[in-house]
Formats: C-alpha cells, structure tokens, sequence
C-alpha cells in the first residue's frame, strides 16, 4: 500500500484525489492541507440551508459537496487531512459495520494526539475528543468498491470564519453559534499551549498509521493517470449542478396547508447521529413526495434516494414500516441514526 504524502496541495485536490482513488481501484493513505481556505458540505446536505453562499462569493471563498456524509465545515491549511482509502475486501476492515470502522482507523490520529501529550479519546459515532471538546472532524463513505475514511489534525482553527460562512437566521444566533464553537472545539495550540512543527505532526500521523496497515511505500507526487481522473471528476464534483443538487426552498420547519388534506411540511430532528431533515408533502394521508437531507451518514449513499422513492404512495401510518423493510432488504448502515428517527419525521 502506499502513503502519499503530499503535504500541501490545492483546495481541489484536496477533495478530489480521494474521491478519484475508489475510481481508479487504488488504495492508499493521504496525508495532505489545503493551500486556500474553503467550506466543504456533506453528502447530504442542502447547500443553501447550510452556508451563507453569499458571503462566500464575496470572500472568494469556494464551496463544495464531498461524497462523504456529515456537516459542514470551514477547512483551510491548519488542518492536516488523512484520508484513507481500501478495497472491501481488504483484511483490515473490521467486521461489525461503520462503527467498527470508525473505531479502528480513527485509533491511528487519537495515537498522534496522545504523543503530543493531547489526552485523545474516540466517542460515538465518528469523534475524536480531548478534555471534552471535538478535536478531529471525520467521516466515512463507500466509493465504488472501496471504503474511505477521512478526517484531520486540527493544528489551529479559525472560529472566526466558520461561524461566519454558516446559514443563520440573524447575528444573534451566529455569536452563540460562534460561542459554542470555541466551548467545544479545540486544536493542537489550545491544549499545548504552542504549536509544535509541521514535519513533527506529519510524521506522528506517518508512524501512527504504519503501525496500524504495516510498511507502506511513499509517493510524493501525483501520478499521470491519478490527475487524469481527477480532471475527469472535476467536472461534474466542482458543478453548480453537483453543488445545489439537494435543494429545497423551505429553509427553517414549517407546515403548509395547501387546501383540505394537502399539507407540504419541513421537520427537524436532531438524531444521536446528526440532524436530519424531512421535506414531504402529503395529500389525504398519503406521501406524495420525499426528501431527506441532514448532517447524519448513510451507507450506501446512494440508496437514499431510493428510500426517498420508495416512501412515495404510503401513507404516512405505514413509513416505519417501509424504512424498517427497506434497512433489512438493502443492509443499510446509519450510525446513530435509526428507522424510527426518520419515520418519526413523517408521521401524520
């Protein structure tokens, strides 16, 4: 296997080599940082309830929607990604599903934080906390036929920003967004009280890693036929089309009555999973249609889409029923996030 160690690379890049890797059947471990700052959504997110698009055209700031779930975030160069990506039948994807997957990989950076004398622990579903805060953002996904972990060493962090590029509804719930950002997220610099150099933190997450997938072969450049399908992939990942692709034009939960038995409703829940979002409209108790969208993760992604389709024509009574029906027909995996979460949101 090999570790490419590419240090610092573009935005683009930085999203798109390891959704380029699954395509081409090629495992590896990136070890990489954004050179410019941008804000990056998850898979299943609305983009236009989630970030202030705006105020990112105006700062120049990119957007983009990775293939991976969970919320949205500002990333820039003090964040120092890994991204792990192997086959399904690779031998060291433990049994037992997302969650000891999770637990498995994510051991490598919460060995790295414990050598900088970061007390690091991993919590349910997929954080790496110390001293109570949030110290790593990670996530998985299913590509093609390999599984993807990606996540990073938090050095530093710009609060500052991050409340700022978020979709709120005034300035007074930005600061406490803001403030609730700064309770409970911390970084390298806040628990030692100084930075150490970026070749000691590299090199922390190059050990931690070999010990957990053996010896690897470094690269330090991206090859020929790797940028070629990164090229290809651009296209339809850096799209507006991509980008919008799960719009809704309700912004906040609301109920509409339309006319006598024709409701369109938009309802929130916020799942031990991550928040989940349900527009639907109902005529005479029946789901006409269906849109599910949130910061939760869905494996495979692909399949909730097809929930969505299936939800058509039921009445609202029998949802738990189908989702329950369709998690067993299809072996859907949703960490924190269960059957009767999303049933619950369409209930009568």
């Amino acid at each position: 296997m090999k570790i490419n160690y590419l240090k610092t690379v573009s935005w683009q890049d930085s999203q798109l080599l390891y959704h380029a890797q699954p395509r081409l059947g090629r495992e590896g471990l990136n070890l990489l940082a954004p050179e410019t700052p941008y804000v990056c959504i998850g898979y299943f997110q609305d983009v236009e309830q989630e970030v202030d698009l705006a105020y990112c055209s105006e700062n120049e700031i990119p957007v983009f929607r990775r293939e991976v779930g969970g919320g949205a975030v500002y990333l820039d160069g003090d964040q120092l990604f890994f991204q792990l990506v192997l086959h399904r039948d690779n031998p060291l994807i433990p049994p037992g599903g997302k969650l000891a997957f999770y637990r498995r990989f994510l051991q490598a950076p919460i060995e790295a934080y414990r050598a900088l004398g970061i007390p690091a622990q991993y919590r349910e579903v997929n954080d790496i906390v110390a001293n109570g805060r949030k110290i790593s953002g990670c996530g998985a996904a299913e590509i093609e036929d390999c599984y993807v972990l990606v996540g990073n060493l938090i050095a530093d962090f710009d609060y500052e920003t991050m409340a700022r590029v978020l979709k709120v509804p005034d300035e007074k719930f930005r600061d406490k967004v803001y403030k609730s950002i700064r309770e409970n997220l911390s970084t390298v610099r806040r628990e030692l009280g100084y930075l150490p150099p970026r070749k000691e933190l590299w090199s922390l997450m190059v050990t931690e890693f070999e010990k957990m997938l053996g010896p690897m072969e470094m690269e330090t450049e991206v090859d020929d036929a790797w940028r070629s399908k990164v090229d290809e992939l651009s296209e339809t990942l850096l799209s507006d089309v991509w980008l919008h692709r799960k719009h809704s034009p309700l912004n906040r939960e609301r109920d509409v009555k339309i006319r006598a038995g024709v409701n369109v409703h938009q309802r929130m829940h916020k799942a031990p999973g991550g928040l989940i979002r349900a527009t639907f409209e109902v005529h005479e108790g029946q789901l006409v249609t269906v849109s599910l969208s949130g910061d939760f993760f869905f494996y495979p992604e692909e399949k909730l889409i097809e929930l969505e389709e299936a939800l058509k024509g039921v009445s609202t009574e029998s949802a738990l029923r189908v989702v329950t029906c369709f998690y067993d027909e299809h072996g859907i995996e949703s960490p924190g996030v269960t059957p009767e979460d999303l049933a619950g949101l369409l209930a009568g």
